[in-house]
Parts: structure tokens; C-alpha cells; sequence
């Protein structure tokens, strides 16, 4: 995944304050072997995945193009509330679903103590 669809990938800030450029050497694709994957190694894993999602989602377009496709009626702004809406009605019954997860002892609220979480700048 990344965040830009060009050879120029991106950028990051890493937890010492030093700015890299991301740049595409090869075009082509790998896959991480997860099931190899320690349980620290595997936290890690997906927060650099997160981070690369939340970046990609982070684009922002035209705006004057957006609201000329958009026109001025009320058409997307209703639909947008009643996204929103179910999508918080949803997350509500998700977190209903983990909580009871949390409380009947399925799922656990602490993290392994090999989780490596000194990667996010915090230690388990």
C-alpha cells in the first residue's frame, strides 16, 4: 500500500524528529510472511500498516472541483448524514460485540509481554 501512485512515494517523521523521503526502487510485489511473525514483530507490522493506510487516506483533492461535481443541492449532504449515521450505529454495535468479548474472558485488553510496543514510543 502507499499513499501516493507515483514513483515519488512519500514521506515520514520518524520518532526522532528526522524527515525521509519514501521513493519506489523496483516495481514489484512482495507480500510479509505474518504467520513467520513474532508477536512483537506483528504489532509493529501493522502500525507501520496503519500509518501507510491513514496516509493514503489522507489525500485531499480540488476543492473547487469537488463542489462543482458536487452542485449546490442538498443531495450529498443528506447522504453523507445517513452514512454517517449507520456507520456510527455500527461502531456502537462493534464496540457492544468487543466489550463482551473483553468481559467473558475471549479477548484480552493486554498486550503479550514480547509486543515490542517500545516500537510506538511506549513500553508494555
Amino acid at each position: 500500500m502507499q499513499a501516493s501512485s507515483d514513483i515519488f512515494l512519500g514521506w515520514f517523521r520518524s520518532m526522532e524528529g528526522h524527515d525521509h523521503y519514501i521513493r519506489q526502487f523496483r516495481d514489484m510485489k512482495i507480500s510479509a510472511e505474518i504467520e513467520t511473525f513474532l508477536p512483537g514483530t506483528l504489532v509493529a507490522y501493522a502500525t507501520v500498516c496503519g500509518w501507510a493506510l491513514a496516509r493514503a487516506h489522507a489525500k485531499a483533492g480540488d476543492a473547487a472541483m469537488i463542489a462543482g461535481y458536487l452542485g449546490s443541492g442538498e443531495q450529498f449532504d443528506n447522504a453523507w448524514a445517513d452514512y454517517s449515521k449507520a456507520y456510527a450505529d455500527q461502531a456502537e454495535r462493534d464496540y457492544a460485540v468487543f466489550q463482551a468479548a473483553v468481559r467473558s474472558g475471549r479477548l484480552s485488553t493486554k498486550p503479550p509481554k514480547d509486543a515490542g510496543l517500545e516500537f510506538l514510543g511506549t513500553s508494555a
